[in-house]
């Protein structure tokens, strides 16, 4: 049986070998990213386990772990399931390690497999379970590094139980996993050149609460309004860098969009394929609201929760969207208040909603020419950034009106956060910090188009700010 799949996987791969490296190689358009120091912790850890990287596609996993794995490792194995189905043939006659090395040594152009000096990469992994469930042996046999990435991991099980089909066993013990998003604010800071020394210059005027330079200031506000308009995604980012045209990174954002919209025809069950394309349409209108709760009325008039809330849970395991919940209380731990009925949602990436509005609204953010919906997209931009640092995401709103756009652990204490896209009063706060015997809530912060400030209990910083917000 061996020798069988050992000669189909020679005559299939001679095919795409050729169209696998130039794959590779295109992809090498690199930017300085986070998860560099993750992986390189990863490997410095002795008896590391298998990694899984996880996230959005085309959030830059392939080409992060590729750029590792050249400049840390001798030989480099690359697998990408997704655009190669034939490798899944490598894993069919046996999980053993000597086996499948010996299939990919034969299917793969230059593959050499050298004990410690080798990373194999799994690329796009859902879409070969047995590929996942060989982690335990490669974690056992100890000799080969494993890098994997996976952009539907949270959805590929739909697919399997609508084919009633079993999707290999998942590794429990044997795998670690990271989640990698697309670039946040300070990796876009970093690809527009500014330097370390200019964010410990706006760190401590943040710690010490004094205003930021007149120049400065105005060039970290251009570059956040370029952040709204670009996001996060590495194709957009280097699209902007390489054109400086708007037009250009929107057809690009709307590739990733239709990208999107096709893996739920593929991945879904075929009852919730509309209905998730139905859902993920609607978060435009959804964010338009005054009260930003997520309403499935808003989807289809008179639609219920049962009607969408797998398609929606769909969306979030794909990464596309983040969720915000209602708090019964604005108090720690918040995991314990939270109201898993009650929620907003907003988009992963604050370029690809943007990306989703109606054509001219890039030019009407950089002009400050956007007026209702603006409040939307600097809500978002908050949720982006907060996400992107690890955050998960909080409100608080009563029947009564009031309402806390978003609440925060921050230095050990509950602090609610206000975004302010225009100057002006946020009523909510005054009137928990006025009455701190019913809220315990005794400083806020208050993020908009200011320099940085303080006004009895309330904190103003500049929006860009916001992703300095660290303390835990």
């Amino acid at each position: 049986m061996q020798r069988k799949v050992v000669a189909k996987s020679v005559v299939k791969y001679k095919k795409v070998v050729a169209k696998s490296v130039t794959c590779i190689e295109n992809q090498l358009i690199m930017y300085k990213r986070k998860i560099e120091q993750v992986l390189q912790n990863w490997k410095n850890n002795p008896g590391h386990k298998p990694l899984i990287l996880k996230g959005c596609r085309q959030c830059g996993k392939t080409s992060s772990v590729l750029d590792f794995a050249k400049k840390n490792y001798k030989n480099v194995i690359y697998l990408d399931f997704f655009q190669n189905e034939e490798y899944q043939l490598f894993f069919e006659s046996s999980l053993d390690i000597d086996t499948i090395t010996l299939n990919m040594s034969m299917g793969i152009k230059n593959a050499k497999f050298i004990p410690g000096k080798t990373c194999i990469i799994f690329d796009e992994i859902q879409s070969c379970p047995k590929a996942r469930s060989s982690l335990k042996y490669f974690k056992i046999d100890g000799r080969y590094d494993v890098i994997c990435t996976g952009s539907l991991l949270g959805v590929n099980g739909y697919k399997a139980q609508e084919e009633n089909t079993s999707s290999a066993s998942i590794p429990v013990g044997y795998e670690e996993i990271e989640i990698m998003r697309p670039m946040d604010f300070e990796e876009w800071l970093w690809a527009n050149g500014i330097e370390e020394n200019h964010i410990e210059y706006l760190k401590e005027c943040l710690s010490n609460e004094t205003p930021i330079n007149a120049a400065i200031h105005s060039r970290m506000k251009e570059l956040l309004k370029l952040y709204i308009i670009v996001g996060g995604m590495p194709d957009a980012v280097a699209t902007y860098m390489r054109s400086n045209n708007i037009a250009d990174v929107q057809r690009v954002q709307q590739s990733i969009i239709a990208s999107y919209k096709d893996d739920m025809l593929k991945y879904a069950l075929q009852e919730d394929k509309g209905r998730i394309r139905e859902c993920f349409e609607s978060i435009p209108a959804q964010l338009a609201k005054e009260n930003k709760k997520f309403q499935y009325s808003i989807i289809r008039k008179k639609s219920r929760a049962k009607d969408y809330l797998g398609s929606l849970q769909w969306i979030e395991d794909a990464g596309i969207i983040n969720r915000c919940y209602n708090l019964n209380t604005p108090e720690l731990p918040f995991i314990g208040q939270i109201r898993t009925d009650c929620f907003k949602v907003y988009m992963a990436d604050i370029g690809l909603l943007t990306s989703m509005l109606e054509e001219g609204t890039a030019w009407s953010i950089m002009n400050g020419e956007l007026y209702t919906y603006k409040g939307a997209i600097y809500e978002n931009l908050a949720a982006d950034i907060f996400t992107k640092m690890g955050r998960k995401l909080y409100y608080y709103q009563k029947d009564n009106g009031l309402e806390l756009d978003f609440v925060i652990r921050h230095n050990g204490k509950c602090v609610p956060v206000e975004c302010k896209a225009r100057n002006g009063n946020a009523k909510s706060l005054k009137t928990v910090l006025n009455h701190p015997e019913k809220y315990h809530i005794y400083e806020a912060i208050k993020l908009g188009d200011y320099n940085i400030g303080r006004e009895k209990g309330v904190l103003t910083l500049p929006f860009y700010l916001s992703f300095l917000l660290t303390g835990r």
